[in-house]
């Protein structure tokens, strides 16, 4: 169907998304951290309490303290998020699970899109029914949802004191591991490499392949060793074993070797496109029609011979596994190709990668990349990100990288919340995720892509990287408008007026068309820079640094001994001499002698920000206008459109845009 309704959103109004994290975190209760360990003592715990905590438990449960630093670790990078649950109901360091207490009181309100899913503006509006999405408490839980009863049963301390109290969380692991060891018919031994199987059933897995990957991170953990400083202040260290071999002959004893995918339908193969290094299966989203000729939820494709994939697009679904799986998989919703499982990083492929999705707001770049989703709640940060995640999904990009060849940098490798409007009216309903409180340091060291300091002051340019653990800025409605959220590391630096903190924040004319300064709020974009995003030098002052942001001069504190970020070089785009100022766009699309008889032109209407004479912007990318035109079911009315104009995207603001070659001059930054 054709219609001429603006591009828009992908599904959930971040309104409706804010309530469902606000739900999730009143679940739990915020209580302080009080150590159980005996030797912790009265009061507040020392900052070394937690270690202590880890030793007390292995000892106690004859379990190698680096088995069980090394599933903590891999579970929550031995954080207790104060008492709160993560997104599959898990509490504390080793993320036992208690998904009843977790879930029971909350109600996740999702709604579809109220325009086209797609960003697409040659398909009409369509609903999506909102009661199709609305999940209920099962009536029996999978055992993997379920772990905190039965370690409560196995030490006899209360089900509340495990939630939140973080050396009893830690003795229940290790009580739960001791038990599965015996369960496997294994006796009790010192050497960390007899526990492989164990460790494999821990996160839950019942098949061979999940088990393994879980426990082979575990042991890659043990043998290059990690030290952390939590969120709780406490100084965690698991010492280097270099040599050590787990026992994989163990991997018989993990389970059936079920992994071979759900069953597939529309024409999926049940093997999905993975590494081999993750476990992955196939859970197909429909390819069908429904009524007055509509149809959902992708568009074939033959990528990258019909069109480039040149981006991947990192989201979190603001709801659990089960319901996001739940809801890829009706027509009449949206897509994206894949989903990761907080608990394990087990991952689930929906939509094959030569195929579009309608995942990021915006149909260029939706043909474009592929669209990654992660089990978690944006203004959540205590539902957290686990380090399964982040390492099963830096294993994926790192696949797909290789498969697409695209540059693993933050040009390429964007957040929802990189994705631009596509015109002006678009600009205000696009997605925040995956927010401020994704590590994306972290992440890209995962990657094997660390942001480093390539050039000196001359360099022209900056790379943001604040320490993300002490990088903790003031945000507001995570639970309630108005509210200040709990401190929390950020990946994000604000952008100030004046090189002073008490200047207003800058102003983002796409979202406040009346010039007022951009908010704390947890979903404000309009003021953000966050790591690994390259901006051009606009000036220095002091302990202050200015870029080039969104038409303006925006200032971050940067102090040398504090440094939130780094100097790099590369390539700027600049107004071509004799220009006042230029447009810059949401889309690359052809110019308008490209489309063929029966296409519609697409506008490329400018967004209402200008890039005046003397302004600099970081370039990501360099590609010609195109356009993929799939309005039906019938894939033979599918057609790319590909045109002369030239675009580049640039680093914008917070998000990227695309201007035209012939608006720029493109040269070395340290020119």
């Amino acid at each position: 169907m054709r219609g001429s309704a603006p591009e828009d959103d992908k599904r959930t109004p971040r309104s409706a998304l804010r309530r469902s994290a606000t739900a999730v975190a009143a679940a739990a209760l915020l209580l302080p951290l009080v150590s159980a360990a005996p030797s912790a003592g009265a009061g507040q715990p020392g900052p070394d309490a937690l270690q202590r905590a880890f030793t007390d438990a292995a000892a106690r449960f004859h379990v190698p303290r680096s088995v069980l630093l090394g599933v903590s670790y891999l579970e929550s990078r031995w954080d207790g998020h104060s008492g709160a649950p993560s997104v599959s109901g898990g509490y504390g360091p080793m993320h036992l699970t208690d998904a009843r207490t977790a879930l029971s009181s909350v109600v996740q309100e999702f709604s579809g899109p109220g325009e086209d899913a797609r960003g697409d503006s040659s398909r009409a509006r369509r609903t999506v029914h909102a009661d199709r999405a609305k999940p209920g408490v099962p009536a029996e839980l999978p055992a993997r949802l379920r772990t905190l009863p039965l370690a409560a049963k196995l030490t006899g301390l209360p089900a509340a004191k495990l939630r939140t109290d973080p050396a009893a969380n830690v003795l229940g692991g290790a009580a739960l591991l001791a038990a599965e060891q015996r369960k496997l018919g294994l006796g009790t031994s010192a050497d960390p490499a007899k526990w492989y199987a164990a460790v494999a059933h821990y996160a839950g897995e019942d098949d061979t392949k999940g088990g393994a990957v879980f426990a082979d991170e575990v042991y890659d953990v043990m043998r290059s060793g990690q030290t952390r400083t939590t969120d709780a202040g406490q100084r965690v260290t698991l010492a280097a074993a270099p040599g050590l071999a787990a026992d994989t002959a163990q991997a018989k004893r993990i389970g059936k070797g079920a992994t071979a995918g759900r069953a597939a339908t529309a024409g999926q193969a049940t093997r999905p496109e993975c590494p081999s290094s993750v476990a992955c299966e196939s859970v197909p989203a429909p390819y069908e029609e429904f009524g007055d000729g509509d149809y959902g939820n992708h568009d074939k494709a033959d990528r990258p011979r019909d069109q480039r994939v040149d981006a991947i697009v990192i989201h979190d679904t603001e709801g659990s596994w089960e319901t996001s799986l739940r809801l890829v998989q009706d027509p009449t919703y949206v897509s994206w190709h894949y989903t990761i499982r907080s608990s394990d990083g087990l991952i689930a492929q929906h939509v094959p990668t030569k195929d579009v999705a309608w995942h990021a707001g915006n149909w260029y770049i939706n043909s474009h990349s592929v669209g990654i989703e992660h089990e978690g709640f944006l203004a959540a940060p205590d539902a957290w990100y686990t380090e399964a995640m982040y390492r099963t999904s830096a294993r994926l990009v790192r696949y797909l990288s290789h498969k697409y060849d695209v540059p693993l940098d933050r040009q390429h490798i964007l957040g929802h919340d990189n994705v631009p409007g596509t015109t002006t009216a678009t600009i205000g309903g696009m997605h925040t995720d995956p927010g401020p409180y994704w590590d994306w340091d972290h992440y890209f060291k995962l990657l094997g892509e660390p942001f480093v300091r390539d050039a000196g002051p001359w360099g022209g340019m900056v790379t943001i990287r604040p320490d993300y653990d002490a990088n903790k800025p003031v945000y507001t409605d995570c639970e309630k408008a108005g509210t200040t959220c709990a401190p929390h590391g950020s990946a994000a630096v604000r952008l100030h007026t004046a090189p002073r903190e008490d200047a207003p924040l800058v102003s983002d004319i796409g979202q406040s068309p009346d010039g007022h300064a951009a908010t704390t709020g947890v979903n404000d974009t309009g003021a953000r820079a966050t790591t690994g995003q390259q901006y051009a030098v606009a000036g220095r002052s002091g302990d202050w640094t200015a870029i080039w942001y969104l038409g303006q001069k925006a200032w971050f504190h940067n102090p040398d001994d504090e440094p939130t970020a780094v100097d790099t070089e590369g390539l700027i785009a600049t107004p071509k001499r004799g220009r006042a100022d230029i447009p810059v766009y949401g889309r690359a699309y052809p110019e308008k002698a490209a489309y063929p008889a029966g296409v519609p032109v697409q506008d490329v209407s400018p967004l209402p920000y200008k890039l005046a004479a003397g302004q600099k912007y970081a370039v990501g990318e360099r590609m010609r206008g195109e356009y993929f035109y799939a309005p039906t079911f019938d894939v033979s009315k599918h057609t790319v459109v590909r045109g002369k104009d030239v675009y580049y995207e640039i680093q914008l603001g917070h998000r990227v845009g695309y201007v035209r070659a012939a608006d720029v001059n493109v040269r070395s930054s340290d020119s």
